[in-house]
């Protein structure tokens, strides 16, 4: 990253304590987050609120980020998403997401992750027909404007994240499952590699 390691606080320290607990290391969007930890909670609770406000299981936002992420090509949410939407419904369908074939979604997630690649290639070329497949899969537009809100919060973190150099680590890179590691070949590679 191209920031410096940020000074010792509490903050610092609940931030890498969270990441231990949850993955078994301190990731490096911790790092560069712990420079602002106050951004980082308020971004995060609002993330879990658009999240709540549109209704949306832990597979349905590994659908949304995954999708959303490869869009972008940035490797690290890439990689921690895959990993997420690969414990949740298996390598081989995260990686369908990452790649775009969607093998294996159901008409709601394949309605998520076509809004979500619209949303992150080009916000300007969306159209009031882009919205029909998210209406036919029951989402009413309180839910539609949190999906879209959730996305475009994922987009700043991300572009955030790669703007300033955050690469995936080594553990992120080998928890991942195969199939997510064999198509994720986008953005800032890997440290160690």
């Amino acid at each position: 990253m191209f920031l410096s390691e940020p000074p010792e606080s509490p903050d610092t320290r609940r931030l890498y304590e969270d990441d231990r607990r949850e993955t078994g290391f301190v990731m490096n969007g911790s790092r560069l987050w712990a420079h602002a930890a106050a951004l980082h909670d308020d971004l995060f609770a609002l993330l879990r609120r658009t999240a709540e406000a549109a209704g949306l299981s832990m597979r349905e936002r590994g659908v949304l980020v995954t999708a959303c992420a490869a869009t972008l090509g940035d490797a690290y949410c890439s990689l921690a998403w895959g990993t997420r939407l690969g414990r949740e419904a298996g390598g081989e369908l995260a990686a369908a997401v990452l790649s775009g074939t969607d093998a294996g979604l159901d008409d709601r997630e394949r309605a998520l992750a076509r809004w979500a690649r619209l949303v992150a290639a080009d916000p300007n070329g969306t159209g009031p027909e882009d919205l029909q497949a998210l209406r036919d899969s029951g989402f009413d537009e309180p839910q539609i404007l949190a999906i879209t809100a959730y996305t475009a919060l994922r987009l700043a973190f991300s572009s955030v994240n790669d703007a300033l150099g955050v690469r995936p680590e080594p553990e992120l890179l080998a928890g991942a499952p195969e199939p997510v590691r064999a198509v994720v070949t986008w953005g800032r590679v890997p440290e160690g590699t």
